[in-house]
């Protein structure tokens, strides 16, 4: 494969003839493009080739792509326009011919499948509105969704590529601008209740292997006007109705929740992980329910990138992981493709240490900048992230197989492995049994936590 060389976007910026270019039978989406292939040998300019990902390697037990579940998602790579708040679309595909007509959503979903195909990923994740236009009235939107769920299921079976899960798109609309399960108007709620059963019923039909509520206006812009028991009240409502809905239905995926501090209210009821699991919790729902983190929203957080992976693994709660990364500089969500090998060895320690993370998958919630134009621009930020993870999971099974870090922490939490140690992790002692051990042993000694060291260690790794 010969190596990139940047071009213009003045050819993707031209609309005529899209349907006669590519409504054709076997019209090409990617012309000159071929399949991805492993080549461990290419120079740093040939970034169309997988360097590090070679998908039947075994590591740590397992083929590389068992343990990593590579999913594309449709919202960014296909919906995805380049335009942001300061300024107007810059990603003018050359099928896309912008309209919201059944013929070029038919168009993007062929396109797509190509791009799966050829990448070599596994799986594909979307938003039921985009896939499909929404309609006049509800039963015209079914509809279309019936129909680009059909061809959905064709594209399926003719290149093996399943899909990780759906979500509903609760946000988007106007009708959602107070929230969905958590608006003050019953209407709404309803509104957002049929279009998820329709949802459940479309996963269920494609086989998805799980399926997302992302609450991306369950929140609240100020408390004046909010009354914050009423609306999580609504919304665990609303989920314990999806449960029952799965369960009638025989849709036997996973259901997940994913967290996320803010963007666009000003706080949101799914602030991180440890919120969301409380929530689950106290409406007795943890059971249904586990968590797809994206450490992006992690970081918006305020918590390193790790932190919501590690903290829902250590619940037994991860499902899933959008795996994207953001610019903490910029302060907002920027779905960066992750290219940062020491964030990846942390996820897929994690992911390693809980003997992996199916039915979900390292779903790329990412899109390109704005400013990269080029159709190749789509394959080479997937496969430099695919090549990142690839990276990071080779790290973290050696951390795990040489047993040196592990054995560092282990031995940091020693002195609760015997005698009163042991019995305030057993939770059999009492405050006057702990009085009487510190008046007998005096003042403890605090060694040194040794951030360096295990920064070092970790280095050493990657």
């Amino acid at each position: 494969m010969s190596s990139f060389a940047p071009t213009t976007s003045k050819v993707l910026s031209s609309r005529s003839n899209v349907a006669s270019n590519y409504d054709k039978p076997g019209a090409v989406f990617f012309p000159g493009i071929e399949k991805i292939v492993y080549r461990p040998d290419a120079g740093p300019t040939e970034t169309m080739v997988f360097k590090h990902y070679d998908a039947s390697k075994v590591v740590y037990g397992r083929t590389m792509e068992e343990w990593l579940r590579f999913s594309v998602c449709f919202w960014h790579t296909f919906r995805g326009t380049g335009a942001d708040p300061f300024g107007f679309p810059t990603l003018m595909r050359p099928w896309d011919d912008n309209t919201n007509s059944m013929e070029n959503a038919q168009r993007r979903l062929r396109a797509a499948f190509e791009f799966f195909s050829k990448l070599g990923n596994k799986y594909w994740t979307f938003h039921d509105r985009d896939i499909a236009p929404e309609g006049a009235d509800l039963a015209e939107t079914n509809k279309s969704l019936d129909e680009m769920s059909d061809l959905a299921l064709e594209l399926q079976q003719k290149t093996g590529v399943k899909l990780l899960w759906v979500t509903c798109n609760l946000f988007a609309n106007p009708r959602y601008m107070t929230g969905a399960s958590t608006s003050p108007n019953a209407h709404v709620f309803a509104y957002a209740a049929a279009q998820v059963k329709k949802g459940l019923e479309i996963a269920k039909k494609l086989g998805a292997e799980n399926f997302v509520f992302w609450g991306g206006r369950e929140g609240f812009q100020t408390l004046l006007n909010t009354d914050v028991l009423s609306e999580l009240n609504h919304m665990a409502n609303f989920f314990k109705m999806a449960v029952a809905y799965k369960e009638k239905i025989g849709f036997t995926g996973q259901l997940l929740l994913e967290p996320k501090p803010k963007e666009p209210t000003s706080h949101q009821y799914d602030y991180d992980a440890m919120t969301v699991i409380a929530f689950l919790k106290h409406f007795e729902l943890a059971k249904h329910f586990k968590i797809n983190v994206e450490p992006n929203h992690t970081t918006l957080a305020g918590h390193c990138y790790e932190h919501d992976i590690v903290m829902a693994s250590a619940f037994g709660m991860l499902g899933s992981v959008d795996s994207n990364t953001g610019s903490p500089d910029l302060g907002w969500d920027t779905d960066e493709f992750p290219m940062d090998v020491k964030k990846t060895t942390l996820v897929m320690k994690t992911i390693l240490e809980q003997g992996g993370i199916q039915p979900g998958g390292l779903n790329f919630d990412c899109k390109v900048r704005r400013e990269s134009t080029h159709l190749n621009d789509m394959f080479i930020a997937h496969i430099g992230a695919m090549d990142s993870f690839a990276r990071g999971l080779l790290a973290a099974a050696k951390i795990l197989q040489d047993g040196v870090i592990p054995a560092f922490v282990k031995n940091r939490y020693s002195s609760y492995m015997s005698g009163i140690g042991q019995k305030i992790n057993d939770g059999t002692t009492t405050f006057e049994e702990l009085e009487a051990y510190v008046l007998t042993n005096g003042e403890p000694e605090v060694v040194s936590g040794q951030q360096e060291h295990y920064q070092s260690m970790l280095s050493h790794y990657v």
